[in-house]
């Protein structure tokens, strides 16, 4: 194993698995730090972890255990993937991680570059763009758990760690690598070991991947890996993949913009789930029976507009509820296997990472892209589409279920 990535939440390692393999790379996602081994034939192993709206501390334990066991396997170089909107709060946990994996790897200069042109995430100035909006005014600042108000990241990671931050502008990256290394080497030397990194365009990533080969921690969004591959000795073998036939069940808990829009054009039948149904116990046994009871594709839904979900975060509060739709829909994943589901969709990281850690696979393998970020994934029998809840096109349920029959 080569490269050893480090994933704040599922839909985003899945994200960075499906560039990775694209560039080559065999690649193999696991749910948790392993217990044993790795197999040897692994170019680039993504530990997914469950961490970015857990207390810091918690996400830096299991961080530094991710980059325990991905040590052990042989890798040169670590990657910590985070979100390309930099969901954080001002206490983190980006930084906090970050600093941690620094210190344990001895690194002296680290970037963040949560750019992924390729969805309209774009780094000018220090500057966070979702397409032509700065990510305040993306959505993003009405996110339930992780609202985003501020996109220079240099305010926002000074916030989480102790020291400056430190920036490579776009007209650096232009010049080429070489123009790159000098300049990181010039923050470090003033004292400023985290740097925010420009990038617009798939090429100037290209160009990152080239200057960073040897450096020991990277930190981004699955756009950072474009370049990274290359400065590997690869085997050339990323794997085939066999298609899944049978029903499929859509489960989305995301109340991102995109996400509300793919459920408002979605023409199959909808059951929408709201905060009060799950406080008061809704049984995922219904949800199932609703469902299996469909034809076409059902879709399980709590995907409510801002105003509802803040009215709900008031009346109950913001963890009660999120827990609450989260074990609701992770549940609801675990009945509908157990009753011969072997198609999940499921929109939104959060709820993705309830949907996989109820449904406790070992690892996943890498399959083909639904929509840019979103690659189909197989457990064992068990194919799964783990959708960002910004990420994919209005019919993004629709396509997910073909991609899903389909062979490579």
């Amino acid at each position: 194993m080569y490269l050893g990535c480090i994933g704040d939440d599922f839909t985003g390692s899945s994200d960075l698995g499906n560039t990775l393999v694209k560039q080559g790379m065999r690649t193999v996602q696991y749910v948790g730090v392993p217990q044993g081994p790795a197999d040897p034939a692994v170019e680039a192993g993504v530990v997914a972890l469950k961490s970015r709206s857990i207390p810091a501390s918690e996400a830096v334990r299991l961080s530094l255990a991710a980059l325990d066991w991905l040590r052990d396997q042989g890798c040169t170089q670590f990657l910590f993937k985070y979100c390309s909107t930099f969901d954080s709060t001002a206490e983190g946990n980006i930084g906090p991680v970050a600093e941690a994996l620094a210190e344990a790897l001895g690194a002296e200069s680290v970037i963040f570059c949560p750019a992924f042109p390729a969805t309209g995430r774009t780094i000018y100035q220090g500057h966070l763009f979702v397409g032509d909006h700065l990510l305040s005014e993306s959505g993003m600042q009405h996110h339930p758990l992780t609202p985003m108000t501020d996109p220079d990241l240099r305010r926002v990671l000074a916030a989480q760690i102790g020291g400056g931050v430190g920036h490579v502008p776009a007209a650096t990256v232009w010049q080429g690598p070489e123009a790159i290394r000098a300049a990181l080497a010039a923050e470090a030397q003033a004292g400023r070991r985290f740097v925010i990194a420009d990038a617009i365009r798939d090429e100037d990533l290209l160009s990152w991947g080239r200057a960073l080969a040897g450096q020991r921690l990277i930190t981004g969004g699955s756009g950072i890996a474009l370049g990274l591959p290359g400065n590997f000795p690869l085997s050339g073998q990323a794997g085939a993949w066999t298609g899944q036939g049978g029903r499929v069940v859509a489960l989305s808990g995301s109340c991102s913009t995109a996400t509300r829009r793919q459920v408002a054009a979605h023409d199959g039948p909808k059951r929408e789930v709201t905060a009060e149904e799950a406080l008061a116990g809704l049984a995922p046994e219904e949800l199932a029976d609703w469902a299996l009871a469909q034809d076409g594709l059902p879709l399980i839904y709590s995907s409510a507009d801002p105003e509802t979900v803040a009215a709900a975060q008031k009346a109950h509060g913001r963890e009660k509820v999120a827990a609450a739709l989260e074990g609701l829909f992770g549940a609801t994943a675990r009945v509908l296997a157990a009753r011969g589901i072997r198609r999940l969709i499921s929109a939104g990281g959060e709820t993705s990472g309830a949907v996989v850690e109820a449904l406790a696979p070992d690892a996943l393998e890498i399959g083909p892209e639904i929509d840019p970020g979103v690659p189909v994934m197989r457990a064992g029998d068990m194919v799964l589409a783990l959708k960002s809840g910004n990420f994919g096109a209005e019919d993004f349920f629709a396509k997910a279920a073909r991609v899903m029959e389909r062979d490579q």
